[in-house]
């Protein structure tokens, strides 16, 4: 809408029976929906666990963090949201039980209380709420997802802020939509709607009526279940919606619209908006389903065993094969199982090796094996963050023959230490920030957007097609200045810098066929509607030889 309305309308999206049903993807697809339709949106996931934020949570636990462009560490959701909707998410877009708890506390230990006793209610559901609106403020509408399911302990004040909202708002400034499950029981051939008969008399419990039900399930649902549905859990029965297993995911927006989503949302929010544009949406889904070429990367990583570790850089992956029309097969390679004795066997498939970011010393020999293996043999490799730091390590110790050459990270007393801790640097607003080896590791890293200053002709300048770019960071350790002009003289070129010059943020080797590694995240700015330029050149590059 060109005429941004008053106050902002919300959309509150809630799951039910198990996790990991997809409410970030529902979300994200109701956002993508109204953003087609002109609406201004904002999205904020709310995550009732205790954690802070997630940025020191293993990614065995809860996946990939995702990085804003403020610099906060945030929930893998956030991910979804900014490849589905074109907005730039910030810490307003997502905070926890922990980040709640810990502002109260805060507040209490100042006296903002007056002396009063501090309880859920008030207290911690106003601040919630205060969250929450400041994540939607200035849009349209804001779309709230509250992660975890209904009836889970650690979500009720969660749940019990929405509905606060519902009272204190205009009736037509609010929508409850419910995601569900609908298994089906392979062994009778039936669907059962009994699960999300019980999620919605949980949700009901706690004073939330749903004005839309999604439903999960491996098939579509008939009718003849969406009507039963409909009349158990007292929902209109156009209002019940079939969120079915699909071949992409970024078909959902088009899913969602056949069944009218955003039309009776918006109708319930009484807003009146042009009719959606969704042919990007097409081409994108086009593309993915009916690729004309195919390639093989090898992901050599250190969380393989979880595929949600390395979310956006999987979603990267695809979204650079739909700008080639190629399909992108991944093999995940454990690096601990790399050495230089099976390494060429490990990789002899691949048409391209990718090393993605990581902490600790684990595994960090058999991706230096793996970096070697494609710059000997000419094979695209792309270094992300961790990935630059073992491309530089792996070119010290066999091109410098700086044999012991090691990052501080792994080996205090290297004698080489190519990679080392950086202790001060400024961020994107220019403020100064310093850290030692003693600072704790929860928000003390590098974080977020920063200006990179490229090389022009290098590579890197052709993809990008300017000279400065922001790309969003995530690490402690940098490249070692003393050892910059070494590995120049010996073929390797520094293309990209931080804009005082100081730091290394993109090392290319020009008489490779495409080699390139960079210290920031590039997959946190790629979407299925445009790439991202390295991983759409990436890509392009295994290519030319088919």
């Amino acid at each position: 809408m060109n005429l941004m309305m008053a106050n902002t309308k919300y959309i509150f999206i809630t799951g039910g029976v198990v996790s990991s049903l997809g409410k970030g993807i529902a979300a994200a697809s109701i956002g993508a929906l109204l953003e087609s339709r002109g609406l201004s949106v904002s999205l904020i996931k709310v995550d009732p666990y205790i954690n802070v934020d997630p940025g020191t949570m293993s990614p065995f636990q809860h996946g990939e963090v995702f990085v804003t462009e403020d610099g906060t560490e945030t929930d893998l959701d956030l991910g979804h949201y900014e490849r589905f909707v074109r907005f730039k998410a910030s810490k307003k877009n997502n905070f926890t039980a922990g980040k709640v708890y810990e502002t109260v506390i805060r507040n209490e230990r100042k006296g903002s209380y007056l002396g009063g006793t501090v309880q859920v209610i008030p207290h911690i559901t106003n601040e919630i709420k205060k969250r929450i609106k400041e994540g939607g403020q200035g849009k349209d509408i804001g779309i709230v997802e509250v992660g975890g399911t209904v009836g889970d302990i650690e979500s009720q004040p969660f749940v019990e802020a929405l509905r606060q909202m519902a009272l204190e708002l205009p009736n037509s400034s609010w929508a409850f939509v419910h995601l569900t499950l609908v298994p089906y029981i392979n062994a009778s051939g039936e669907l059962k709607t009994k699960p999300t008969q019980h999620s919605v008399k949980e949700l009901r419990s706690l004073g939330i009526g749903p004005d839309v039900l999604i439903c999960r399930s491996e098939q579509e649902l008939p009718n003849e279940e969406k009507d039963k549905i409909a009349l158990f859990c007292s929902v209109q029965n156009n209002n019940v919606i079939s969120m079915h297993d699909v071949d992409t995911v970024y078909s959902i927006p088009i899913l969602l619209n056949k069944q009218k989503v955003d039309e009776i949302i918006l109708k319930k929010l009484n807003v009146k908006t042009k009719k959606p544009n969704l042919n990007d949406w097409k081409r994108v889904v086009k593309a993915k389903l009916h690729p004309v070429k195919e390639v093989n990367v090898s992901f050599v990583g250190k969380y393989t065993e979880l595929k949600d570790s390395y979310k956006s850089i999987n979603e990267a992956l695809e979204h650079a094969g739909i700008q080639n029309k190629a399909k992108v097969n991944i093999n995940f390679v454990e690096a601990e199982e790399i050495t230089p004795k099976n390494v060429k066997k490990i990789l002899k498939n691949s048409d391209a090796v990718l090393v993605p970011g990581g902490f600790g010393e684990r595994g960090i020999e058999g991706m230096i094996t793996a970096c070697k293996h494609a710059r000997e043999n000419d094979i695209p490799y792309l270094g992300i963050c961790l990935g630059m730091q073992v491309a530089i390590i792996e070119y010290a110790r066999n091109i410098l023959k700086l044999k012991s050459a090691n990052s501080t990270e792994f080996n205090l007393e290297t004698k080489f230490p190519v990679i080392g801790l950086i202790t001060e640097w400024s961020d994107i607003s220019g403020k100064q920030e310093k850290r030692n080896i003693n600072s704790d590791l929860g928000g003390t890293m590098r974080l977020g957007g920063q200006v990179c200053k490229l090389k022009r002709g290098s590579n890197s300048f052709k993809m990008y097609k300017n000279i400065k770019i922001v790309e969003r960071h995530r690490h402690r350790y940098e490249v070692n200045p003393k050892y910059k002009d070494k590995m120049i003289k010996m073929g390797l070129d520094v293309v990209g810098t931080s804009i005082d010059g100081k730091l290394v943020e993109m090392i290319e080797i020009p008489k490779h066929k495409w080699f390139l590694a960079c210290q920031f995240h590039p997959e946190f700015t790629s979407n299925p509607r445009d790439g991202h330029p390295i991983f759409n050149s990436y890509i392009k590059s295994t290519l030319k030889k088919k």
